[in-house]
């Protein structure tokens, strides 16, 4: 519900502060004193185009705050909070402002948000009814929603259809790239298979590179370790320049352990150069043994540089090292499978579409089904409203037939028939409907459709007393009070019928201060009410006679208020 409307600088409003309350707030005054203006500047709390041309003469911004409670409001809560906005006040505050030289900033609760943010929330927290509203009716997706949205039923059967709609779609889909791609299969069948035919042949082994690397690398360094062992070992055992280190090593155990005959202190370090001694003596005999077995081999070498080309080759199209290429073997052996399966693929997708075009059938005639139950509940009530509305004559039929073809929203063709006297065929109501009978259409669907529980809490009626008169305005004012019994309304008039079921009746008027034109805005007390539904009734002269008529006017109103508040209860 709309709590507070505050707006500073915007056309002819200096600053002014509304405040509303639950149920039917009405709004009159003087042609031209900015009641319009009023509602324009609502509307941009609910995400409509806000320009540098809203801004009052004089001033270099506007701004405008709207401040809406959260009670019973469980839809705006869950969009907030996907949007990162915190709700744990209670109340949202949204504030939106312009300057002069087109910077505009939009605030929920304190949090910068985008103006789709905004449009999105403002479908939630308010409905307005307006002639462009009237003009929405015709629109094929706004029937469906006042079809779709008037029974739990059909939301959940939608629900069903249009997972098993996707699910038939995505299936359809994959049938469709599967036979886009048929003109390439026989080349990449003959690809996939030089390619496993390539690896395969190979015989490639875990780890074979590495190990083949160490060999290469070996052979073709053969003489260089040939000298490098040669020489460790004349290092070792001695030659032509000396004594080796084993045989060194040896003398000094040698002379150690004759020193232990007469001083016993260094034979800890004697068994510690006897252990190395021997450590040393085996390391020298695999030095030797490994240069008796070291052998140059040319036609070794060539082979296995022979088999590291094959290796490279292969490690150049399919992967850096031999388990990327075993992978890439494996990849290319599934697809080879899949395109040897094409076609039972194909014939088993096929299979499948059909069952999955038969479940969304399924679903679908249960769409229509209830459909067609709602519409004809829909259609007896609003040609009741219809009735009310100075229409005795009217009939209106939502009609749902079927298309056949599967579609987002079934197999349905929905269109709303309409006849204003009789003798007249039904006809599609853009085809037949006047922009007068149009806008009573569209207010009995809102009194019908008001008591939703996903409907926003808040509607407003702009203009909704445009052309009309006498009996069929007090028809009107009772339809807007109906809905105020359950939602909070906001209601621009001209007419005393309508202004005398307000529940809040405020007062716009335009004054001239210092050459500067501003509206006010102001709660009317009961005595002053009295005093505008006069002036609304019987002009600029109010009578005594015309005040009488004032009061009777609300009496009467009051006793319909209570009846429309007993009934919902």
């Amino acid at each position: 519900m709309l709590n507070t409307l505050t707006i500073w600088n915007f056309a002819l409003l200096e600053q002014v502060q509304i405040d509303f309350d639950k149920g039917l707030n009405i709004l009159t005054g003087e042609t031209g004193a900015g009641k319009s203006i009023l509602i324009d500047a609502l509307g941009a709390m609910l995400g409509n185009r806000l320009s540098t041309d809203f801004i009052r003469t004089g001033a270099d911004w506007l701004r405008v705050e709207a401040i809406f409670s959260l009670d019973n409001q469980p839809k705006v809560v869950d969009y907030l909070n996907e949007n990162t906005i915190d709700t744990t006040e209670g109340e949202l505050i949204i504030t939106r402002q312009i300057t002069s030289n087109g910077r505009g900033t939009i605030l929920v609760n304190g949090c910068h948000t985008t103006v789709a943010v905004l449009k999105k929330l403002g479908t939630l927290l308010v409905d307005i009814h307006g002639q462009n509203e009237n003009l929405a009716l015709l629109n094929a997706a706004n029937q469906y929603k006042l079809v779709d949205g008037s029974d739990d039923r059909i939301k959940i059967a939608l629900k069903d259809y249009q997972q098993a709609f996707q699910s038939f779609k995505d299936k359809e889909h994959q049938l469709a790239e599967k036979e886009k791609s048929s003109a390439d299969i026989e080349q990449k069948l003959e690809m996939l298979k030089w390619q496993v035919q390539e690896i395969e042949a190979a015989q490639l082994q875990e780890n074979e590179d590495e190990e083949l690397e160490r060999e290469i690398k070996k052979l073709s360094n053969a003489e260089k370790i040939s000298n490098y062992i040669g020489e460790a070992c004349r290092n070792l055992y001695g030659g032509s320049n000396g004594i080796g280190v084993v045989s060194a090593l040896e003398e000094v155990v040698e002379n150690l352990r004759d020193l232990s005959r007469f001083d016993d202190a260094l034979d800890n370090v004697t068994d510690a150069i006897k252990e190395a001694c021997i450590q040393i003596k085996e390391a020298a005999y695999e030095v030797r043994d490994y240069g008796d077995e070291l052998e140059f081999n040319p036609q070794l070498l060539d082979k296995l540089q022979s088999r590291m080309d094959v290796i490279d080759k292969l490690r150049k199209k399919y992967g850096a090292t031999i388990e990327d290429i075993m992978a890439f073997k494996e990849k290319a052996q599934q697809q080879l499978n899949d395109i040897e399966n094409y076609d039972d693929d194909i014939a088993a997708l096929k299979q499948e579409i059909e069952k999955a075009r038969e479940e969304a059938t399924a679903f679908a005639q249960r769409l229509t089904e209830l459909r067609k139950q709602a519409g004809d509940r829909l259609s007896m009530a609003i040609e009741e409203h219809l009735h009310e509305l100075g229409m005795p004559d009217a009939r209106l039929e939502i009609a749902i037939n079927e298309a056949g073809e599967l579609g987002s929203l079934g197999t349905d063709e929905l269109e709303i028939l309409f006849s204003a006297n009789p003798g007249q065929d039904l006809r599609p109501i853009q085809k037949v409907a006047s922009g007068g009978e149009l806008s009573r259409i569209a207010l009995s669907i809102k009194a019908v459709t008001a008591f939703r529980d996903d409907s926003p809490a808040s509607m407003i009626f702009d203009e909704i007393d445009t052309g009309i008169g006498g009996r069929t305005a007090q028809m009107v004012a009772e339809r807007i009070a109906m809905v105020a019994a359950d939602k909070q309304v906001l209601c621009i008039t001209h007419l005393p019928q309508i202004a005398c079921m307000a529940d809040v009746h405020l007062y716009i008027n335009k004054q001239v201060v210092n050459g500067m034109t501003t509206t006010s805005v102001r709660a009317l007390t009961e005595g002053e009410r009295v005093n505008e539904i006069a002036r609304m009734a019987s002009g600029v002269d109010v009578s005594a006679a015309s005040l009488d008529n004032a009061r009777e006017m609300l009496a009467n109103a009051g006793i319909k208020k209570q009846q429309y508040n007993r009934n919902l209860g």
